[in-house]
């Protein structure tokens, strides 16, 4: 019972941390787009830097934005974080949850680096906040001063701690960690610079001052970092559903940076676009080079798989006591293993018949990606991997 209660805690939490997401990246996407497409109009407030008509539901919208701020405050604002600070905080519950309670499973595997669990969680978070620190510090220096420079730099920072990661931690963990250290800088741009430099300029019309340009700029810099980044951070959260992708730490990382160019080609294909300029077509065939370059480095990156001419075959009596030891244990009608209230993905191996049905899935996970058992708690070992191989390609039969 306990262990339905926590899966339906963590449910929840993983519903609601989407759910905060979809509106964190929608109101990015919105604001980064309507910003784009203001218009002057000299008919209008000499402060005001561009207005913008749109249509949608059946009414018309005008929207006009202020260079700096108008020179009084109105009487009704409405202010953009909750929706930020509720992804980060909902989010990071569920890493704890799922990977920082459960690290010899999810974040730690042997095979890529030994290290003790009370090490590895304390680094993962802390390397959170680190990279954070070290983003902020990046963009207040000289670097952060010139638009080129600075994405250059940033993405040196990012591949940087990507690499460390994949080779520090599983495949999966690592994927997720890269997320979270993306999703720590943006929310860090919310909370740290974007509405603080917002709460300047209100304060200083109240006070009946003209506000700094400066605050704007630099809010509007990170936001604009903000809505290049997001779609990076939605792939790792998708892709541990994807063990191909981060099953080798030796191509993985570079997987990973391939996407990250092609999401950030695809973001500034459209943030071009509603300025309402010519479309430049040309960035579409440029990002399906790296998404290209992602599956062949994801493929080399597989493990090969071949059987010796004169090795004996594998009987199904083998493979069952394989299966039994090192699966069973947790991908059964009620798993032993603490935690698991279900068998994962609903994916059961309680009878011969199951077995053989779900073959193609036990080469895919165990065989070639060696993605399964998790963080290898079962301890499996290459011979009985190369076992299973063996029974599944001469045909997986059951005699």
């Amino acid at each position: 019972m306990l262990a339905t209660l926590f899966d339906w805690v963590a449910l929840v939490i993983r519903w609601t941390h989407v759910i905060a997401g979809i509106a964190w990246i929608g109101s990015s996407f919105y604001f980064i787009a309507l910003d784009a497409g203001l218009k002057a109009n000299p008919r209008l407030d000499p402060r005001v830097k561009g207005e913008a008509w749109q249509v949608h539901g059946g009414g018309f919208y005008q929207i006009q934005k202020f260079s700096v701020a108008p020179e009084f405050m109105p009487e009704h604002l409405t202010w953009f974080k909750w929706e930020a600070y509720s992804t980060w905080i909902f989010g990071f519950a569920l890493l704890v949850l799922t990977y920082y309670l459960h690290p010899s499973v999810y974040l730690i595997d042997p095979q890529v680096m030994k290290i003790d669990v009370a090490d590895a969680v304390p680094g993962a978070a802390a390397s959170l906040l680190g990279g954070w620190f070290i983003y902020d510090l990046l963009c207040r220096s000289w670097i952060g001063q010139e638009t080129k420079r600075l994405a250059i730099a940033g993405f040196i920072l990012l591949m940087a701690a990507t690499f460390a990661y994949t080779h520090i931690f599983s495949g999966r963990g690592a994927f997720i960690q890269v997320g979270a250290l993306v999703g720590t800088i943006m929310v860090g741009n919310v909370l740290v610079i974007i509405i603080p430099n917002q709460r300047k300029t209100v304060a200083a019309l109240l006070a009946g001052q003209a506000p700094d340009p400066i605050w704007g700029e630099q809010a509007k810099q990170r936001s604009v970092h903000n809505n290049y980044l997001t779609l990076p951070v939605v792939f790792t959260m998708l892709s541990n559903h994807y063990a191909f992708t981060f099953s080798n730490p030796k191509t993985s990382w570079l997987v990973l940076g391939c996407i990250f160019i092609a999401s950030f080609l695809v973001r500034h294909w459209f943030n071009t676009l509603h300025t309402g300029a010519k479309p430049d077509w040309r960035l579409w065939p440029a990002a399906a080079v790296p998404v290209v370059g992602a599956i062949v480095l994801s493929l080399l990156g597989q493990a090969s798989f071949t059987i010796a001419d004169n090795a004996a075959p594998v009987q199904f009596a083998e493979v069952q006591q394989i299966v039994d030891q090192r699966c069973h244990v947790c991908h059964a009608t009620k798993p032993q293993f603490p935690g698991f209230a279900e068998a994962p993905k609903g994916i059961m191996f309680d009878t011969p018949t199951e077995i053989q049905k779900l073959a193609p899935q036990i080469m895919a996970q165990a065989v070639k990606t060696h993605t399964m058992p998790l963080g290898n708690v079962t301890q499996i070992t290459d011979t009985e991997r190369a076992a299973l191989g063996a029974w599944i390609v001469a045909g997986a039969k059951l005699n």
